[in-house]
């Protein structure tokens, strides 16, 4: 199957927390950053997932948002520190591809946002990702 989807990250499953319709997963992903999603019971489930299982974090570009630091006091858990590689600027938006640890992630931000925080490559940036917003794959 080909996917849409630029952001795909291999990892392994840690940990599986299930509540009564959702649950949360922790995957270390391939670079030894931590990650959490918030899938339903369902889909754990379904895709038959429990520590050690090999899994690929899908999250779209359009989730994915950036900061030129760690942010605190946010629910947003997932914070992966990067390295900006490229910012492709269109008339109101733009692509920029941060590498990281476990590889690469492309975020979707405003023209605004690029210029407001000033990146270009070799910015040093953190992505942040809603757990609600990464999805799971067996691999």
């Amino acid at each position: 199957m080909t996917l849409s989807i630029r952001n795909q990250l291999a990892g392994t499953v840690t940990a599986v927390t299930a509540g009564e319709a959702m649950a949360t997963v922790k995957v270390r992903l391939e670079g030894g950053e931590e990650i959490t999603a918030a899938i339903t019971t369902d889909a754990v489930k379904d895709l038959g997932l429990a520590e050690g299982s090999a899994v690929k974090a899908l999250v779209k570009a359009t989730e994915v948002a950036l900061a030129t630091g760690a942010v605190e006091g946010i629910s947003i858990r997932n914070q992966i520190a990067g390295t900006v590689a490229d910012v492709v600027i269109g008339g109101a938006m733009a692509s920029v591809k941060v590498v990281v640890n476990a590889g690469s992630l492309t975020a979707a931000v405003t023209k605004d946002a690029v210029e407001a925080l000033g990146l270009t490559a070799g910015s040093s940036v953190v992505a942040l990702i809603k757990s609600t917003e990464i999805s799971l794959a067996t691999v």
